[in-house]
């Protein structure tokens, strides 16, 4: 009998351990266990950074939207550790899911200094997108994943562009990869970074969306997601 590929048993196992344990507090202690495995596969990686835009506007404490597809979310927190940012600056914010599993990526996500705002597709979308667009104007940098979070895989939500169209600023195209990582049976194809592999993050320059027709901005948005996205699959992949 041929066994199940890694991605398959993984993804088995994570649902199986979510639907048995339902409280919100067991739910917070096992975020915080995949917060501390992340953690640690990422400082484990050796990594190739070409991501000035995303380093210098973030770690200057200035407002930024940030956008990447969900499949990097395991990897986009590489970015937090070359920022050096001061203790005042303003806290990054990643927009996350309701659902028990976006809940999880948020206990995670606090490891490396983030914070979640919640929000779904079907509920309390246009809530959410409303406190983003509060958090942008106060000074806060915030994270999206246009395709999350349940996809499809690589098409980007309208919510990205509407954002950068009300709040005046740019759009930050990022993708970071590893290349020792599980990948994950699941609408994504999430890859979960494993210890001791190489690593690239890739961000585009900014991307200015007009305040009256961002629809014009998306594909252009969600092209350089998916370009910077390859392009560190490409690198992390080479000697």
């Amino acid at each position: 009998m041929t066994p199940p590929p890694a991605g398959a048993t993984a993804t088995a196992m994570l649902s199986a351990l979510k639907s048995r344990t339902q409280s919100p507090a067991i739910q917070a202690r096992i975020g915080e266990a995949i917060g501390a495995v992340l953690a640690f596969g990422l400082r484990t990686t050796r990594w190739r950074i070409d991501a000035d835009s995303l380093l210098a506007t973030v770690g200057a404490g200035a407002p930024a939207i940030v956008a990447f597809w969900h499949e990097c979310l395991p990897t986009m927190p590489a970015a937090v550790r070359p920022l050096r940012r001061p203790d005042d600056a303003p806290t990054i914010h990643v927009l996350a899911s309701r659902h028990r599993d976006g809940q999880l990526v948020v206990n995670a996500l606090r490891r490396f200094g983030l914070e979640a705002i919640s929000a779904s597709s079907s509920r309390g979308g246009a809530a959410g997108l409303l406190e983003l667009a509060r958090l942008v104007r106060a000074g806060h940098p915030v994270a999206i994943t246009p395709d999350g979070p349940r996809g499809p895989r690589r098409q980007a939500a309208a919510g990205v562009a509407q954002l950068a169209a009300l709040t005046g600023v740019p759009v930050i195209c990022a993708g970071a990869a590893t290349s020792r990582a599980i990948g994950l049976d699941s609408w994504d194809s999430m890859r979960l970074p494993l210890p001791f592999g190489r690593g690239a993050l890739v961000a585009a320059a900014p991307i200015a969306v007009p305040r009256d027709d961002w629809a014009t901005s998306l594909p252009r948005i969600e092209a350089e997601m998916s370009r910077t996205l390859d392009e560190a699959l490409a690198r992390c992949r080479r000697p």
